[in-house]
């Protein structure tokens, strides 16, 4: 957690340098495009500060107040996140229509894109670094981040072309129309933001491709149970819990049935990394005909 904690921090300082880039790229030109830019790096600025809130919290114990943990924390993150970019396209909408009513030209076009690249270079590699962390670690807050800054380099892009655009033709116009663009971009990855977020906190369950990797754990490290139902999983930012019903013989010791489930425990913890394993034993008159996974004789 602390490596995680360390990312998020970092995507801080990244984020300010990025923000000082694109806004002194703005200065220089007084373009519209370049100030939707620049504008939506205060966003990264803030969601990373939340970030780093919501992994320290994630990170705490669990506790009587949180018997299962504090992992949902980061999920509020990505949410947050999420709404902070509609609001900065809204902002840029603004902007750019006020814009259109008056259009100017742009002052040393050439010094503001320069500025601009390298800001674009630095979210690339460090947008990169973001999502394979936060995938490797299983971290909504760090992939969401990520896929934010992803989103961003799209938009500088787009921003340099227009820009680009605007100085061979000369059509003043493209520039709010490109602010719009961006505005657009900007609210369609605060959507996805938000909808992935919040299926997270409505506890999702795993995807299909985990799911079948639980249920052959299941299958294979069962023997001497009759069978398994009922299968449930969920997420918890890193977290997965993942609980069963097993089916054993009424007659099986408490010993003996103990052990069954301490080999899936501990089977199904190695195949799916954080994960919480519960399970329910039954005796064999609470076997079931569908939701059914037939251990290994």
């Amino acid at each position: 957690m602390i490596t995680t904690v360390r990312y998020a921090v970092g995507s801080v300082l990244i984020g300010i340098a990025v923000f000082a880039l694109k806004y002194l790229a703005f200065a220089v030109t007084g373009s519209a495009a370049l100030y939707s830019d620049a504008l939506e790096s205060i966003i990264n600025i803030v969601a990373a500060g939340a970030a780093v809130v919501a992994l320290r919290i994630s990170a705490m114990p669990a506790d009587d107040n949180h018997p299962y943990g504090h992992h949902k924390a980061e999920y509020f993150s990505a949410v947050l996140e999420g709404v902070l970019i509609v609001i900065a396209a809204l902002a840029i909408f603004r902007d750019a229509w006020q814009t259109f009513f008056d259009l100017h030209a742009l002052n040393a076009p050439m010094r503001g894109l320069l500025l601009n690249a390298a800001a674009t270079v630095l979210n690339t590699l460090w947008a990169i670094v973001l999502v394979r962390t936060g995938r490797r670690v299983k971290s909504p807050a760090l992939t969401a981040d990520g896929r934010h800054l992803f989103a961003d380099v799209v938009t500088s892009v787009g921003v340099f072309v227009g820009v680009v655009l605007v100085g061979l033709t000369g059509w003043l116009w493209l520039d709010p129309a490109i602010a719009i663009v961006v505005a657009i971009n900007i609210l369609w990855s605060g959507w996805q933001l938000v909808r992935e977020s919040v299926g997270g906190l409505m506890d999702e369950a795993v995807s299909e491709d985990e799911l079948d990797r639980i249920r052959t754990v299941i299958f294979h490290h069962s023997k001497g149970a009759y069978q398994a139902h009922d299968l449930r999983t969920r997420h918890a930012g890193r977290r997965t819990f993942v609980d069963f019903h097993l089916v054993v013989a009424g007659e099986m010791s408490v010993d003996g049935a103990h052990a069954i489930c301490d080999r899936l425990e501990d089977a199904i913890e190695n195949e799916i990394a954080d994960s919480t394993v519960t399970i329910h034993v039954e005796p064999e008159a609470k076997a079931k005909v569908s939701d059914v996974y037939l251990p290994k004789k």
